[in-house]
């Protein structure tokens, strides 16, 4: 079945099932940014079978222009679309705002459809009195991209890299030895990925429930610093920022062995950043039987959005639809999540820049077991006040005790204001 066929045959079933809203034409804008944008690309065509009456005009704009306009939009209540996507680490900053429209309560209640989406990144989007202000869309399950070749040639398992933290750091000793490539772009990628594995539900990664600071002191901070040092002291943690060009180069050149992230990164591996080595990489559990979020998308309507009801069509179907969600996870590859759409064959495909390896099913089972993580507005400010702290820990040999407690002070300072 070629794709127009295709097309059709889905809008003509989705048609059948969700009666029109009303005659009357509607323009619904919706905000966004690359890479989301594409997920509305591919619903219009779907959409406009089932609401011939509504226009979708999209407004894309850079993840930095977006998120600066969105916020300018949201203070002064003019310009607002009707429908705005939201990366993971900005939806605190929204929810704080008071800007977004609670979906919890009537007319909308959609605590109704909690049970059909994955549990983690549905509790992400809730305020700290447990409203809801946005559904999730897709999900980014922690996983440790790895280059199958390059641990060939060093004589390294994949068993060596996710045994433990130790072991997966002996294992990057042995790769930089026999192939010159790094373990990792950074020691923040270690970091990053520590600190977010085996939190407990409703435990965040810098702030208790009350909003409390949990950095100083906590071994899940001390460890992570800890094992970022041994990587950048070893000599097998580059110095290469996540997406920049070097990045990029790194992935093309084979300077990068491993790379722990979000589970969507193969998509961006086999489209653009590195196209060319397909078949090289495979992926594999984090180390120690850890599990992590990283990453995911969610769709938001704006208080004062003119087309409320549209928008929340809009925004169920972008959500709740099996059949969009499924097209948009073969269009981009960004890992749905709705339950249902998670157990559709696709997942059990082999993956040709993986080798033919079947890893969908590997994220399907580790998003089971990622924690509800609440967020918290300042997690953004708490990020950026930690990764300035493990630089001087790993490049001026900050003691870690003391980094992680002037953290722990400035993001109290920061957050206060």
């Amino acid at each position: 079945m070629n794709k127009v066929v295709r097309l059709a045959v889905m809008g003509a079933l989705l048609a059948a099932a969700v009666p029109a809203l009303s005659a009357t034409p509607v323009t619904l804008t919706v905000a966004s940014f690359p890479d989301l944008d594409r997920d509305i690309k591919v619903a219009i065509p779907l959409y406009k079978k089932i609401h011939p009456e509504v226009e979708i005009k999209l407004v894309s704009r850079e993840r930095v222009d977006h998120v600066n306009a969105v916020t300018t939009q949201l203070a002064s209540g003019t310009g607002l679309p009707d429908l705005v996507g939201l990366e993971i680490g900005f939806v605190g900053r929204f929810v704080a705002s008071g800007g977004l429209e609670d979906l919890s309560k009537a007319p909308y209640n959609v605590g109704q459809y909690q049970s059909q989406v994955t549990g983690y990144s549905w509790a992400q989007a809730k305020g700290p009195n447990g409203d809801q202000y946005a559904i999730p869309v897709d999900i980014g399950p922690g996983t440790m991209f790895y280059r199958k070749d390059l641990m060939d040639k060093a004589g390294v398992s994949e068993a060596d890299l996710n045994k433990s933290w130790e072991s997966y750091l002996a294992a990057g000793k042995k790769v930089k030895a026999a192939t010159g490539a790094y373990l990792v772009a950074s020691p923040v990628d270690i970091k990053d990925i520590y600190i977010r594995s085996n939190l407990k539900n409703g435990e965040g990664i810098y702030f208790d429930k009350s909003g409390k600071v949990i950095v100083a002191g906590n071994p899940r901070f001390e460890n992570a610093f800890k094992l970022a040092k041994e990587a950048q002291d070893a000599g097998i943690a580059g110095n290469i920022k996540q997406w920049t060009n070097d990045w990029a180069a790194g992935f093309q050149h084979d300077q990068i062995a491993t790379q722990p992230i979000g589970a969507w990164l193969n998509g961006h591996l086999a489209h653009w950043l590195a196209p060319d080595e397909g078949g090289k990489w495979r992926a594999t559990n984090l180390p120690q039987g850890a599990y992590a979020s990283w990453g995911g998308s969610f769709y938001a309507i704006p208080a004062k959005s003119t087309h409320k009801t549209e928008a929340y069509e809009f925004l169920k179907f972008l959500t709740l639809n099996r059949e969009q969600q499924l097209a948009t996870f073969k269009e981009m590859d960004a890992f749905p999540s709705l339950k249902s759409a998670q157990d559709d064959p696709i997942m059990s495909e082999p993956l040709p820049y993986l080798g033919g390896q079947k890893a969908r099913e590997m994220w399907r089972e580790a998003a089971k077991h990622i924690p509800e993580i609440p967020i918290n507005k300042n997690d953004g400010v708490a990020e950026d006040i930690i990764n300035d702290q493990l630089d001087q820990v790993v490049h001026q040999n900050k003691d870690i005790k003391a980094a992680l407690a002037d953290a722990q002070a400035d993001i109290e300072r920061r957050a206060r204001r």
